[in-house]
This record gives structure tokens, C-alpha cells and sequence, in this order.
């Protein structure tokens, strides 16, 4: 069809679409019912544009049925909707919103929504299978930069800028082995960490990198993603595996233990060994303001002195000795906050809240561990602003 004639063909049909809609729309006396019927009008103008511009295909071997964003449609193999290297019949576009609903919501919810907002019969499996193909793609990628020794793409200025590296995990229901825990890495820049009220900031810039296995697996990952950064500050807790890592691999880096999980360690020993409630909360408040004064040993050598009131504090007591001493270093305070770093560890622990357990720990769930893999993916990338690159791999693969 020429393109005059083409124009001549939608102009008719959304034409008579409008006049419809003109008629209608006078007739309808409650608001919901008029946005209703209007996003349906506005959906079928959108199957008219979609149809009219693939012209009549009349019926051959040389076309083929593909779902697309207004529904099912004839189409030539020569267009380029119909040009699709896998096995799927849905359209690029499509797949994209497939893979966007299915990293953020459970896939019979992700059902629901297609044919409520969008009016498509979008089944759950659908939605879980291409959701799942393309976590696979994005774990390929991954392997990838180990086995190729490439760093992924960098979100500040490798050389200038300072960059926090934190993990830590969360455990998640598995089919195959019951709980298994998940790790997450999260990476951001000090710039990009940015005070938005008085007692908040917020981190404007991330890069998140999960995995579901054990830890020199993830950390294989997490290095691709923060090897070429100079200024290294790496914050986390008492996890061995962790600073053990840190300190054989980037022994420059700046290591930082969790103050929130240092005062919490000294807690667990004073709830055991002081039963006085306003005795207690005196002697935490002196010993968390030596621990911010870079006074770590003052406070270790006051609880080396005490001995346990029961076998229960003395437990804690010894825990609490092990705990410093391992971090001594980690636990100079003061001096990072004159540094100018951070000495929290709640970004990583808001990671494990929004991109794991927000989707992969929804009430009834049980994964598989590919399945769980693939989806979190896809989750780490839209988290990370990286849904771009999940398109590509679209546009690539589809």
C-alpha cells in the first residue's frame, strides 16, 4: 500500500473509532467508567494503527502470528516485528515489559496486570519463561567477564572518585536445598551519596550484583564489578570470608566494619551481664562514645578486666573480645569520619530489602535455584539503571 492510501486507510478507521468515542463518551455519567471505556478506545486505535500499517497479509506460509502490545497480529515474515531469532512469537517490545513486570512482581500478579492495564492475555508462564531466558542471558554475561578478565561497566571515575564496596546476604527458599542464602554486592560512589534532609541521605547512583551460591562464586562476580577503582572503601561486617577476601585481594582498600554491628555486639554482652536497666544503658552510652572517639581498645581492655555474671554473659563476653580484636583496625571511627567516609553498613542492608527479599521472598514462594538466579538478575539490572542493556539483549536474542 503506497503511503498515501496508507494514510488514507488509518485515517478512516480511527476516524470512525473517534466518532464512536464522541457518542459515547456523552452518554457516560461516572468518571471511572469514562477513563475505563476511553483507555479501551485507546487501545483499539492502537490495534487499528499496528494492523493498517502491516497491511491485509493474506494467509501463506511466508507469515506468522506474533503477540505484540496490542494483541495477537498476522504479520509477513519480511517485516520487522516478525524478525525473531528464538523461539518466542512475542515481539521485542513486548518481551521487554514481560521481563520488567516479572523482575518486579509475582508472575500471576504480572498476569493480572497485562490484561487489566494493558488488556493482553498475558499468561504467569509466559511472563516466567521469558523473564528467566533473559536472566540467563545477563548470568552468560557475567561468566563472561570472569572467564575474559573484563570489569563491567563503571558508574564513577575509576581513578578520582571514592567507592564504597559492601555485601552481605539473605536467605531464600529453594526447592532443591530448603534455605539457601543469596548474596548481594552493592557499589556506589561517595558523590553519589547525597543528603537529601537533615538526617537523610540518599544514594542516587548504584551497581548491584547478586548471587545464589557460595561466596567465592559471588565474589567472582562482585570482582569484575570493582577491580578497576583506585579509591577503594569497603564497609561490612564481621563475616571471615569478607574481609578475608578484602584484605588478600585489595590490601590498599580502606576497610571500615560496621559500627551499628560493633554497638550491637557490645549490647548482646551488656543485656546478659548487666540486668539494671538504667546501669546498662549508662555503661553502652560510655562505651559507644569511646568506640566513636578511636578508643576500640580502651573499650576491649574494660571488657577483658569483667568476668561473666552467668555462663550466658561470659559466652557474649568472649564473643564480644573475639569480635574487637579481629577488627581493631576496621573500628578507628573517628578517624574515617575525619576522613570524610561513611561507617554504616545500611546501604547493603536496604540492598537486601529492595532487590531480594522485596521479590524473591513474597508470602508462598519457592524457587528453584536457576529460576531464582535468572529473575534476581534481571532485578540487579533494572535496580542497577542498567535496563538499557537488558533491551539490547533483547533486540540482540529475540
Amino acid at each position: 500500500m503506497e503511503k498515501e492510501e496508507l494514510k488514507k486507510a488509518m485515517h478512516l478507521s480511527i476516524s470512525k473509532e473517534v466518532e464512536q468515542w464522541a457518542e459515547e463518551s456523552q452518554q457516560i455519567k461516572d468518571g471511572y467508567e469514562f477513563e475505563d471505556r476511553l483507555l479501551l478506545r485507546m487501545r483499539n486505535i492502537g490495534k487499528i494503527l499496528m494492523e493498517q500499517s502491516l497491511g491485509r497479509v493474506p494467509k501463506s506460509p511466508n507469515q506468522k502470528k506474533i503477540h505484540t502490545c496490542v494483541g495477537t497480529l498476522e504479520v509477513s515474515n519480511s517485516h520487522p516485528l516478525a524478525q525473531l531469532k528464538g523461539s518466542f512469537k512475542i515481539s521485542r517490545k513486548l518481551q521487554e515489559l514481560m521481563c520488567m513486570v516479572g523482575q518486579s512482581q509475582v508472575f500471576e500478579d504480572g498476569e493480572e496486570l497485562f490484561m487489566k492495564m494493558m488488556g493482553l492475555p498475558v499468561s504467569a508462564k509466559q511472563v516466567q519463561r521469558v523473564s528467566e531466558h533473559y536472566g540467563e542471558h545477563i548470568e552468560a554475561e557475567h561468566q563472561r567477564y570472569i572467564e575474559e578478565g573484563e570489569s563491567a561497566p563503571s558508574i564513577a571515575d575509576k581513578h578520582t572518585d571514592t567507592v564504597y564496596m559492601m555485601a552481605d546476604g539473605a536467605m531464600i527458599y529453594t526447592r532443591e536445598e530448603g534455605w539457601k542464602e543469596m548474596k548481594v554486592g552493592r557499589i556506589f560512589a561517595q558523590k553519589d551519596c547525597v543528603r537529601v534532609q537533615e538526617k537523610r541521605n540518599e544514594i542516587v547512583k548504584n551497581q548491584y550484583v547478586c548471587h545464589l551460591g557460595d561466596h567465592q562464586e559471588f565474589l567472582s562476580k562482585f570482582e569484575c564489578y570493582v577491580n578497576d577503582y583506585r579509591k577503594k572503601v569497603f564497609i561490612a561486617d564481621g563475616a571471615k570470608w569478607i574481609w578475608n577476601w578484602v584484605k588478600d585481594t585489595y590490601p590498599e582498600a580502606v576497610q571500615i566494619l560496621d559500627y551499628y554491628h560493633a554497638v550491637e555486639k557490645i549490647s548482646i554482652y551488656a543485656a546478659e551481664q548487666i540486668p539494671d536497666t538504667d546501669q546498662r544503658k549508662k555503661w553502652l552510652a560510655k562505651q559507644k562514645e569511646l568506640l566513636s572517639d578511636d578508643k576500640v581498645v580502651t573499650v576491649l581492655n574494660t571488657i577483658r578486666q569483667q568476668q561473666g555474671r552467668t555462663p550466658a554473659a561470659e559466652k557474649q563476653r568472649n564473643a564480644v573480645i573475639g569480635y574487637y580484636e579481629n577488627n581493631l583496625k576496621r573500628m578507628q571511627y573517628k578517624t574515617f569520619r575525619e576522613g570524610g567516609y561513611l561507617i554504616g553498613s545500611g546501604p547493603i542492608e536496604s540492598a537486601n530489602r529492595t532487590v531480594l527479599q522485596q521479590r524473591l521472598k513474597l508470602s508462598g514462594q519457592k524457587w528453584n535455584i536457576k529460576g531464582a538466579q535468572r529473575i534476581i538478575n534481571l532485578r540487579a539490572y533494572q535496580k542497577s539503571d542498567r535496563w538499557d542493556d537488558v533491551v539490547e539483549i533483547i533486540k540482540m536474542a529475540a
